[in-house]
């Protein structure tokens, strides 16, 4: 047999691929040629692979005279990973005729060593959905992301060590076979972090806290604004123990991401991811892009929180891009080698001081000059506060508040009532046509449908808005936020205390 085609697997920004591996192999002097368009990393394989055969017992490609001609298809797509070893490896030992067996259904994963060992990959959960979806039934990958495949049900996955072994496996006259990794289900235990925050230590502020509790309930963006050291960083570090746990497909949505961008920690993500980029950090690597269209820290916080701290210090490009992310839940990203959608729905917590010195406006002395102020006031524009749904200031607290041994409510019990603000939204929208599942993913014509007023209760919201100058986009805000807070109350109908406590997290001092 001088022809073989196998099938592997690659990721283009979030989107995974079918890759056919054709191997054609003919007389003539030697010549080993890759096409396809491969990247450096993929046409460097023939020496891995030649490598990995020789070592594996086989006779190494490059000591015969033949011409070895290896096409990645489709054609059109750029070629760029290590993972192609394995499926490139099997496919011309196939054409050679040193093995012989039966790819139809079979997916090969996998970048060789030296030595014929497999190295783990990314984005394996990726391209596991990919292989189901398109009807293979096995799929073989390095050992070390054999879980991580394991995960998609209809597949049967073996992981492997080296290539001698799935070599083995395959050839039906030998009795070694590999063990198929099964799953017995996913974990969804949340475990105790010794290291969390919880909000009974944090004396006072109570009024921050039940802003955390409303973010966290309806998914809602929260910026603390206030003089440093009165405790906003602390907030921000005890509201993901607030989060309930994901659902399994999100479970499988952010661990897909994640694996894809190399920060897979687990086997799988059970929690809301919590991303915290440096003030520092550039426009790509928070927003994503690079010269081909990568994820960023807004989509690593798909499904979670992204802190950012001292928020006016991010480069302005990064924090106007916001924007489209905060209003879709996705990010487009366009560049000279591509183009991309991300996914991007993340909650926004913001802490911010209200100047650079972080006096303005307290009892001390602002030392900033007028023109510094007013910059740093101006890195914030209209429609990036119209976003953030709640605005929280974070005053300093008297020694004898510090002081006090009385514990406030903790974590736990908070969420709890989280859980239960979440499950009535949840009832909610169960026959939603896009399948939302909280109140702030709410349209205006959705909040049309949800949230009815009396008529006095209208006229007393409408008189308000109009005394506070509220956009449009601000007006629907606080409804979402009033019906959060009615969520928490257990309460069917939005009543006036409900409003005027969404209203009261508009920013008023700030601008």
């Amino acid at each position: 047999m001088q022809f073989s085609k196998l099938f592997s697997a690659q990721t283009v920004g979030l989107t995974a691929h079918i890759i056919d591996v054709e191997v054609d192999l003919s007389r003539g002097l030697h010549a080993f040629s890759l096409v396809g368009l491969p990247s450096a990393s993929v046409d460097e394989s023939r020496d891995r692979v030649s490598a990995a055969i020789k070592n594996s017992g086989f006779t190494s490609p490059k000591q015969k005279n033949q011409k070895i001609v290896i096409a990645l298809a489709p054609a059109e797509l750029k070629k760029e990973g290590s993972h192609y070893d394995l499926a490139i490896a099997l496919a011309y030992l196939a054409a050679s005729g040193e093995v012989t067996f039966d790819p139809k259904g079979k997916l090969f994963l996998g970048e060789l060593s030296l030595d014929g060992n497999l190295r783990p990959i990314r984005g394996t959960l990726l391209l596991a959905q990919a292989a189901q979806k398109a009807g293979f039934t096995e799929i073989f990958v390095p050992e070390d992301n054999a879980d991580e495949a394991a995960l998609i049900e209809g597949l049967v996955v073996y992981g492997t060590q080296t290539l001698s072994d799935v070599i083995a496996h395959l050839d039906k006259e030998n009795s070694y076979t590999l063990t198929a990794c099964i799953r017995d289900g996913i974990c969804t235990t949340r475990e105790d972090d010794e290291h969390r925050v919880d909000l009974a230590h944090i004396k006072g502020q109570d009024f921050a806290k039940r802003a955390l509790e409303i973010a966290a309930a309806g998914k809602h963006n929260l910026a603390m604004w206030g003089p440093p050291g009165t405790g906003k960083t602390m907030l921000a570090q005890a509201f993901p123990h607030l989060l309930p746990e994901l659902s399994k497909n999100e479970m499988l949505e952010v661990t897909g991401i994640h694996s894809v961008a190399g920060t897979l920690r687990d086997e799988i993500v059970i929690l809301p991811p919590l991303r915290a980029p440096h003030h520092t950090a550039s426009y790509p690597s928070v927003i994503g892009g690079g010269t081909t269209p990568k994820p960023g820290e807004i989509t690593l916080a798909h499904r979670g929180v992204l802190f950012l701290d001292e928020f006016p210090e991010f480069d302005r490009r990064v924090i106007e891009s916001l924007r489209e992310p905060l209003e879709e839940g996705h990010i487009r990203i366009a560049r000279s080698k591509g183009h991309d959608t991300f996914p991007a729905r993340f909650i926004l917590l913001a802490a911010m001081n209200p100047c650079p010195c972080g006096k303005y406006g307290s009892e001390e002395r602002c030392t900033c000059m007028p023109g510094t102020l007013a910059g740093y006031q101006r890195k914030l524009s209209g429609p990036i506060v119209d976003r953030i749904d709640l605005w929280v200031k974070v005053s300093k607290m008297s020694h004898d508040k510090l002081s006090d041994i009385k514990v406030g409510e903790g974590t736990a019990t908070v969420r709890d009532r989280i859980t239960l603000a979440r499950t009535k939204q949840q009832v909610r929208f169960a026959e939603h046509p896009r399948a939302i599942t909280t109140n702030n993913e709410m349209r205006a014509d959705d909040i049309e449908q949800f949230i009815t007023l009396p008529t006095g209760l209208r006229t007393l919201f409408n008189t308000s808005a109009e005394k506070l100058k509220l956009s449009p986009r601000a007006y629907h805000k606080v409804l979402k936020v009033a019906r959060t807070i009615a969520d928490l109350d257990a309460s069917d109908d939005i009543t006036e205390k409900h409003l005027m406590e969404a209203l009261a997290y508009r920013p008023t001092e700030l601008r």
